[in-house]
């Protein structure tokens, strides 16, 4: 793990692009095989939103491959929520780093992703 890992920071990048794995590239560098996996079925999920848009609501793969996208944006928002609401000192020990102080932006990216979350 190389420099400290801001709690903040990770949250809102779970919120804002979590479903691409953004956070876990982040958190675990670029060689994390989970983080990899998060791009391909968010961009399914995004080819179905395009597919039903031109073919309209009869296409049978836009049914199967939006709930793709649902289920991303959804595991993202629950992982902003868990990371933002990891007490400072237990992340401060995940990553082997002093602690710091998270303050309110993590808390309102915490507030954000229940939003985000319960639209989805």
């Amino acid at each position: 793990m190389h420099g400290a890992r801001n709690k903040t920071a990770a949250t809102w990048l779970a919120l804002l692009a979590g479903s691409l794995g953004l956070h876990r590239f982040y958190l675990h560098g670029w060689r994390d095989p989970i983080a990899w996996l998060h791009p391909l079925p968010t961009l399914l999920g995004l080819a179905g939103v395009v597919r039903m848009r031109n073919l309209g609501q009869d296409d049978h793969w836009a049914w199967v491959l939006i709930p793709l996208l649902g289920l991303m944006l959804a595991q993202s928002m629950l992982t902003a929520i868990v990371y933002g609401l990891t007490p400072d000192e237990r992340w401060a020990l995940r990553f082997k780093q002093p602690p710091q102080r998270s303050g309110w932006a993590a808390v309102i990216g915490v507030v954000l992703a229940l939003l985000v979350g319960g639209a989805v």
